[in-house]
């Protein structure tokens, strides 16, 4: 049996960016577990794209202040690698009038966030991407100062950071049972060890449904699979992200040369399948040459499926919960943890230490879904 203040449940970006929170805060023995390894689950498998273009203020604030950790993560975490980042922005292309109209009302939202997006015409688009197929898109919004960032090296920076304040990490280590004495944790127990701890983080990504039933909190978040595949390395050919929601496709070239795309399936089933197809493959190449044409002539080198953590709103869940005290939930990022997980473990860590948030946490808390009328869904979402 192990003693620890606190203990997370799962060692993504998330889990991992409310470790080192904590720790900077001041909290000691802090103990993180995995049924992997780092970045095992959604954070090893996503398409390193990081943005602040959407169509909730939620999620626009927690994007751009996540971007700013971004720029100078290197420094405060003193990283001694490279962390890959790059803000050559995102393009992201409206397909019809109607897409155009709520173009021009999310860039008003997020201009008035402080975010520099702003509205293109075919031909401002194309002095950004000039390899667009004009036919393929009516107009584009665009912000510089989106890009790519390494999820690998990104999370290792935290994990390194999180170890030199006294973090301790054990992976390949399933979590069994969450053992309660009437509305407060007793007891944690895995396939290795059993954990008393008062504080207990869900930060399990797609398995964080599973981790709620068993501390008997109910989350209404599901799982499903969305694929992505990279071509060969080839001279640098794009600078942003393009990107459209009503084409299904977000597509960039990686510093070291390849292209990440990827898709979702609308008749995807709600469960853990994380494997690539076939079907995918064809959906995707059709779509990416008909926006790309360019990119007919790449090879692609492997495919993969990743887990979305899917919450009924799009929109993260950051918060404490009323049935069981000491139990704390970040998920349902719907596919967006990655470019979030700075604010996340900034946020989630001022709820556990009782602080002043630094953002309004309301409407990112599990208790929003008792009252459906209270949430926005996100709408810019692949």
């Amino acid at each position: 049996m192990k003693n620890v203040n606190c203990l997370i449940i799962g060692a993504g970006i998330s889990g991992v960016s409310i470790a080192y929170n904590l720790a900077v805060k001041g909290m000691k023995n802090i103990h993180v577990v995995d049924k992997g390894y780092f970045t095992h689950g959604a954070t090893g498998r996503c398409g390193a794209g990081v943005r602040q273009q959407w169509n909730t203020e939620t999620n626009c604030i927690l994007a751009k202040k996540s971007i700013e950790f971004f720029e100078h993560a290197k420094e405060i975490l003193q990283y001694p690698g490279n962390l890959e980042f790059k803000q050559e922005g995102y393009l992201i292309l409206a397909t019809s009038t109607q897409e155009h109209e709520q173009f021009i009302k999310n860039v008003q939202l997020q201009n008035s966030l402080g975010i520099p997006s702003s509205l293109l015409n075919k031909e401002e688009a194309l002095k950004i991407v000039p390899h667009l197929n004009t036919d393929a898109f009516v107009s584009a919004a665009f912000c510089p100062t989106d890009g790519h960032l390494n999820p690998f090296k990104m999370t290792e920076a935290y994990m390194l950071a999180a170890k030199r304040l006294g973090v301790t990490f054990s992976f390949f280590e399933e979590v069994l049972k969450i053992n309660r004495d009437g509305q407060v944790i007793d007891s944690v127990e895995t396939d290795k060890e059993t954990y008393v701890a008062q504080i207990v983080v869900n930060a399990a990504g797609g398995y964080a449904a599973e981790i709620g039933e068993l501390a008997g909190v109910h989350i209404p978040v599901y799982s499903e699979n969305h694929e992505i595949l990279a071509t060969e390395p080839v001279e640098k050919l794009q600078g942003p992200m393009v990107m459209s929601f009503s084409k299904n496709i977000y597509c960039q070239q990686v510093p070291h040369g390849a292209f990440l795309m990827g898709r979702s399936n609308p008749g995807q089933p709600h469960d853990h399948d994380i494997e690539s197809s076939w079907q995918f493959l064809d959906e995707m190449a059709k779509t990416a040459v008909e926006i790309l044409p360019i990119l007919g002539k790449l090879r692609v080198v492997r495919q993969w499926g990743g887990s979305y953590n899917m919450s009924p709103d799009r929109q993260p869940i950051i918060s404490a919960t009323d049935e069981l005290q000491g139990f704390y939930i970040a998920c349902g990022f719907s596919g967006h943890g990655f470019m979030f997980a700075p604010m996340t473990g900034l946020l989630l860590s001022e709820i556990i230490l009782k602080e002043t948030p630094t953002l309004p946490v309301e409407g990112l808390s599990l208790e929003r879904f008792k009252h459906p009328r209270d949430f926005t869904v996100e709408q810019s979402v692949v």
